[in-house]
């Protein structure tokens, strides 16, 4: 039977979460809590999929925008359903619902050491950008006062 794909819901967290830790290369943190999941999805409903087979989840992938570009997150399959058109049919639903959304162009994140995610992200069209480097830095909790750069403060 061929897994079908609809749109993710809260209600699908335990199993998403269940999947994401059994994949190699998916990396989580604290923004991959249910709450933070639920957040996710509420800023772009129905953006992001999910596939089932045989009443099972076995595939997932979170899909959103800023406005101007689209971002995927987490893309896994279940081992035992790869090499079916899953990841595929899942990357074609985001790509519906981001050119619905107007926005031209996605982009993902992949750690520099998962070889495998690389070479299913090439063969399906994508290239690195050598021109970009993510930065990254936390976010002070509410009510902090962030300080300000030693530019910042000669203004």
């Amino acid at each position: 039977m061929l897994a079908s794909i609809r749109a993710m819901s809260i209600d699908d967290y335990p199993a998403v979460h269940s999947l994401w830790v059994s994949t190699p290369g998916v990396g989580l943190n604290e923004s991959d809590t249910r709450s933070g999941t639920a957040a996710f999805l509420r800023r772009n409903v129905g953006m992001s999929a999910v596939a089932v087979a045989d009443g099972a989840l076995v595939g997932v992938v979170l899909c959103g925008h800023d406005g101007r570009r689209g971002y995927l997150h987490h893309l896994a399959v279940a081992a035992t359903w790869r090499k079916r058109g899953i990841a595929r049919e899942l990357l074609a639903w985001c790509f519906r619902e981001l050119a619905a959304q107007g926005i031209p162009k996605c982009n993902i994140f992949l750690f520099s050491d998962n070889e495998n995610g690389a070479a299913f992200w090439e063969h399906d069209g994508w290239s690195a950008r050598a021109d970009l480097l993510v930065l990254q830095k936390a976010v002070p909790p509410s009510g902090s006062v962030p300080r300000s750069s030693p530019r910042e403060e000669a203004r």
